[in-house]
Parts: structure tokens; sequence; C-alpha cells
């Protein structure tokens, strides 16, 4: 029987890598993608020290174009096929789209829209055979527009809507199917978006083990949906009070305090 396991991208710190300590954690030999193979060896070194078996790492870019190919081809010549994808890779940048680097706003549906939806159709038939799952890791933000950070906000979205349609393409063939959209989690995702953490991190805040924990719970028992925290809970649910014009301008004054 051909060897199984968890593929989880940007693995390397944050989310991703307390969602590799979780899985590890309940039997899941892994593989590991991000770019910085340092991190990730040491990170495997970990899950090994602690009686798991040593994941299999892959050194790569999501923004490039290639990437799902080398994903491809290294689990390939390992010899495993997926049991469990997770899409955690991600990135946003903050300030007006039309001012920041075309570039860069483009590099972040290269990571968080093109290399998720390629990782999905490119294992589909393996998730499917192995009865396995797929965890897309959304955000909070996929819910509302979000002009300060226009383009992240939108790949967002695009993540919660093609997540449920693949949960009704795929649900009825055994795979499970879940979007995790957690608010504000303390990581390097701030720092590299160009903002401090605000009054929203400290309102919202759960920690990365935290998620990771409900994210797995979640995937588990096949949850549509995980949104770690209480607050994050019942922004949905607030939303459908209010006119999208005024939830707009609210998130544009909002982020506006970010500057």
């Amino acid at each position: 029987m051909t060897e199984r396991v968890t593929l989880i991208t940007g693995a390397s710190a944050g989310i991703g890598a307390e969602l590799a300590r979780v899985f590890a954690a309940n039997g899941h030999r892994l593989a590991l993608a991000a770019r910085r193979v340092d991190r990730l060896e040491g990170l495997a070194s970990e899950i090994a020290a602690k009686g798991g078996t040593k994941p299999i790492v892959i050194a790569c870019d999501l923004e490039e174009a290639n990437a799902g190919d080398k994903i491809a081809a290294t689990l390939a010549a390992e010899g495993v096929e997926l049991d469990h994808l997770v899409n955690n890779a991600g990135f946003g940048v903050f300030g007006e789209a039309c001012k920041r680097d075309r570039a860069e706003q483009l590099g972040i549906i290269d990571v968080n829209i093109r290399a998720l939806t390629d990782l999905c159709l490119r294992f589909a038939d393996q998730l499917v055979k192995n009865r396995g799952g797929i965890l897309n890791v959304g955000s909070v933000a996929g819910f509302l527009p979000g002009p300060g950070m226009a383009v992240y906000y939108a790949s967002k979205a695009y993540v919660i809507s093609f997540t449920e349609a693949l949960r009704g393409e795929l649900g009825p063939r055994g795979v499970r199917v879940t979007v995790l959209c957690p608010g504000p989690v303390p990581s390097e995702f701030q720092a590299r978006a160009g903002f401090m953490p605000g009054v929203d991190s400290a309102v919202l805040n759960v920690s990365a083990a935290d998620v990771a924990r409900d994210a797995y719970r979640g995937l588990m028992a096949n949850k549509r949906a995980v949104l770690p925290g209480l607050g994050i809970k019942i922004v949905p649910f607030l939303l459908r009070f209010f006119p999208r014009g005024f939830i707009l301008a609210a998130v544009g004054r909002f982020q506006m305090r970010k500057r």
C-alpha cells in the first residue's frame, strides 16, 4: 500500500507550523512546503524528536508557476500519496491597491488563489481515492470588502467560495472539505503586510496554536467552516444587519488607522 501523507503549505511559521504539530501529534506523516528550508528542517527535526516520522521537506516558493510541479515531483519521488491537503500559505500587503507595487499584489493572487487552486485540483483524485480531506485557510477578511488591503481581502473571499464549492463536489465522494477563517493571529503576517497589530488583534486575539487545534477538530468533524474564537464567530452573523456600503466605509476607516 502506498504511504499516505498530509501536505501543509506555508509550514515554516505561524498557523502553518502549529498545524504541522497538531497533525503530527495525531499520527499523520507530513510533507511540509515553504520558502524557508532552514525553518522547515528545524520543524521536521522537532516532530521526529517527539516520536513522529520525520516529515518530507519541500523547499519551494508558491509564487512561482512551477511550484505545484515541484511539490508533485517530490511526493512522487518519495513514493507517497496525499490523504490530506492543507493550503495554509498566504500573505497580504497593506496600503491602497493602486499605490502599491503591482507585481507584489499579483504575487498575493499567485499564492493565495492560484497555488491553492492548483494543489486542490492536482491532488483531488488522490484525496478521493484515500477518502481524505482538504483544509483551506481563508480569513474572516473574506466576508468583507477590504480597502487598504483590497487584493488580500478579495483573495480570501475566493478561498471561502471555492472551498464551499469543492465541498459540494467532493463531499459526496468521501472527501472532507473545510475552510478555516481566523481573525487576527499573532504571527509574522502583520510584519510582512506592513502594519503593526491593532485593537482588533487585542480584542479578537486567538493564538496560532489554538487556531490549529480548532482547525484540526473541525476538519475531522467535517465542518463546512471553522471560525476560531467567539468574537470571530459572530462576525458573519452581524454583517447581515448592515448595508454593504456601510460595511465598506467602516472597514475603510478602520484600515486608515493602521497607517
